[in-house]
């Protein structure tokens, strides 16, 4: 790689979230913390898994990176084209032009797009909110980038409901690519998807990543979709990381009784070879 510094570098972050009375007078009576002191460093053209079971606080942590919820505490320091900066001190003015180098991949191919824009118009509509392009050049460019995940100029003027699951799912890549970020987070993007499209669609990210220089968060709970594109992986229980390894490492070492639970799940190839979970305990 070319340089060691971290592109991202989480400190004590956390999220808390309101409990409110019920009444007609509202107020907050409790928080619950969904994430609670995380720190990882992500370094450039890395893939980061952060597993763990539904509640575990896994695209909580991932949203509050990106600022799409706000951080109760800590920090999150960004090596931007301008230099590093913490995401969680910025105001919404100011990390708008950082959007450009900052995307998302949602989970849902279908509820993440509009269904009232046609493919060309998703595409090229992060372009023209931040005035980086218009005209014929736009055009060329959205095409561009619809070859890249393996579409074409034709659907441009197709709605979403046109295309297949695996299809809108490249559709939302071709919109995070298309002002050609540094750091995508990946949330769940392969889950709502057959075996099959999931194989070709990880492939495609994959090729992306080498080609555009792409450094990934990758939110996931299938285990064997996180150990074939994961370079380094968090597991999360409970709002906190409980273990972090490489890859290799945690699949073949995992210290953690959570960890050893969550891949005693993974199902066999062979039908035969019996599922045997291992319930975990505190």
């Amino acid at each position: 790689m070319p340089t060691t510094k971290p592109i991202l570098s989480v400190k004590r972050l956390s999220k808390r979230f309101p409990i409110y009375s019920d009444g007609v007078v509202r107020r907050v009576v409790d928080n619950f913390t969904a994430v609670n002191d995380v720190n990882f460093d992500l370094m450039p053209g890395e893939t980061l898994g952060i597993v763990g079971e539904s509640g575990s606080g896994k695209t909580t942590c991932a949203r509050c990176v990106l600022r799409a919820l706000e951080p109760s505490e800590g920090e999150v320091i960004f090596q931007s084209r301008n230099g590093p900066l913490d995401l969680a001190q910025l105001s919404e003015k100011q990390l708008k032009p950082l959007r450009q180098e900052m995307q998302m991949i949602f989970q849902d191919p279908f509820s993440s797009l509009n269904p009232r824009m046609t493919v060309g118009e998703t595409v090229a509509e992060p372009m023209l909110i931040h005035k980086l392009s218009k005209g014929a050049a736009l055009k060329e460019q959205v095409v561009s980038i619809l070859e890249k995940v393996g579409l074409a100029a034709e659907h441009l003027n197709r709605y979403p409901h046109a295309f297949s699951g695996g299809q809108r799912q490249r559709i939302g890549i071709a919109r995070a690519l298309i002002m050609k970020p540094s750091l995508i987070v990946a949330d769940e993007s392969v889950s709502a998807l057959d075996v099959s499209v999931q194989a070709q669609v990880i492939n495609l990210l994959q090729d992306l990543q080498e080609e555009f220089q792409l450094t990934y968060i990758f939110v996931a709970h299938d285990l064997s979709v996180v150990k074939h594109i994961c370079d380094r992986v968090l597991v999360m229980r409970k709002g906190e990381v409980v273990e972090s390894k490489t890859t290799s490492e945690l699949f073949s070492n995992p210290e953690h009784g959570y960890t050893r639970s969550l891949l005693s799940a993974i199902p066999s190839p062979d039908p035969d070879i019996p599922l045997q979970p291992i319930a975990y305990k505190e």
